[in-house]
C-alpha cells in the first residue's frame, strides 16, 4: 500500500482515535489514532476494517500492519506500572483516557495538519480538550457513542487492540504465565497464582490494581 502522504493533501480528512485494554485486568491501556484522508473510507472498508471487537485476534494483527504501513498514525501505550501510578494520582479512568487520546491526537498533528478529530464518548469532552497541548488547541473534537461506526475510529481500534495483544503476550512471557484478556474468574485464578509465586507487588507490574478483582485475588492468595 502506497504511503498516504504521496496520495492526498494532508489537510483533507480527519483523525479517529480509540483505546484498548480499559476493561482488561491484565496488560496495558493503549490508545491509538489514524489520519483518514477524505474519500478513503471505502478503501479501509474493503480491507475489512470495522470495530475491533467484531474481528478475530489473528485478523486484527494482519489489518493492523496494513493500516500502519498505509496511514499516518500514533499509538500511545501506558504499561501497568505507569497506569497504576496515574490512577493513584488522578483517581479517574476517564482522565487517563483523555490524556492518552490527547497525546495520540497531538502526535498525529505533528505530522499532518488537521482540524477534526472523532473519538468515542468516554467522559466529559473538556477532559480531552484540556489535556491537549498547544498543537491541538484549535482542533474540533467530536465525541459520540458507537464512534467505531466512523471508519477512522474503527481503524484506530484495530491498531490499539493489536498493540494491546502484543504487549500482553510479552508480559505473559516475562512472568511465565498466560495472562488472560478481560476480567473473569480465569483472571482471578491467574492473579492468585502470580501473587503466591511473586508476592502481592507483582500486580502493580501486570494488572490494573483499582479493579475490584484485586481485593478478591489478595484475599484468595492469603488463604
Amino acid at each position: 500500500m502506497m504511503r498516504q502522504s504521496n496520495l492526498f493533501k494532508s489537510e483533507q480528512g480527519h483523525i479517529g482515535t480509540d483505546e484498548s485494554g480499559k476493561g482488561d485486568y491484565f496488560g496495558p491501556l493503549v490508545a491509538a489514532g489514524i489520519f483518514l484522508p477524505e474519500g478513503q473510507d471505502k478503501v479501509l472498508k474493503e480491507l475489512g476494517v470495522r470495530d475491533s471487537k467484531k474481528i478475530s485476534d489473528n485478523r486484527i494483527r494482519e489489518l493492523s500492519k496494513q493500516i500502519r504501513d498505509g496511514y499516518r498514525h500514533s499509538i500511545v501505550t501506558i504499561g501497568p506500572e505507569r497506569y497504576n501510578e496515574l490512577y493513584l494520582n488522578l483517581r479517574n479512568l476517564n482522565r487517563i483516557l483523555a490524556w492518552a487520546h490527547s497525546r495520540v491526537i497531538e502526535n498525529i498533528l505533528e505530522e499532518v495538519p488537521c482540524t477534526l478529530a472523532v473519538t468515542d464518548q468516554f467522559g466529559d469532552k473538556s477532559f480531552v480538550l484540556n489535556a491537549l497541548m498547544k498543537k491541538g488547541r484549535d482542533i474540533e473534537l467530536i465525541q459520540k457513542p458507537k464512534a467505531e461506526e466512523d471508519t477512522a475510529v474503527a481503524a484506530a481500534s484495530i491498531l490499539a487492540r493489536s498493540e494491546f495483544l502484543k504487549r500482553l503476550y510479552y508480559l505473559s512471557k516475562d512472568f511465565k504465565a498466560e495472562l488472560p484478556k478481560g476480567s473473569s474468574p480465569r483472571s482471578e485464578e491467574t492473579g492468585v497464582e502470580l501473587v503466591r509465586c511473586f508476592g502481592a507487588d507483582v500486580l502493580n507490574k501486570v494488572a490494573k490494581r483499582h479493579f475490584k478483582l484485586t481485593r478478591r485475588i489478595l484475599d484468595a492468595a492469603s488463604r
